[in-house]
């Protein structure tokens, strides 16, 4: 069976592409990175990332709100997205 961990922090990878600032390769990021700090996105793809989330997880952040610690890294969102699924 695979890690479904590992398929989330794929498909956050997948999507950051598609966000992320040019000349930063996103494969330059270790999951445990910043990622704002790291220069891959700026602040306001955070909002793109949650939205992403709710599209493609069915997760609801409007009843729980957004915490922006859990946002910070891959692992953070992957963790996230594990616990919001489980």
């Amino acid at each position: 069976m695979p890690d479904q961990r590992a398929i989330v922090i794929d498909d956050l990878k997948a999507f950051l592409r598609t966000v992320q600032k040019p000349n930063r390769p996103i494969d330059s990021i270790a999951e445990t990175d910043g990622l704002v700090a790291s220069g891959l996105i700026d602040s306001l793809a955070i909002v793109q990332i949650v939205a992403h989330l709710e599209g493609k997880y069915g997760i609801d952040f409007a009843a729980g709100g957004v915490d922006p610690e859990r946002f910070a890294s891959m692992g953070s969102i992957a963790d996230l997205v594990m616990e919001k699924r489980a």
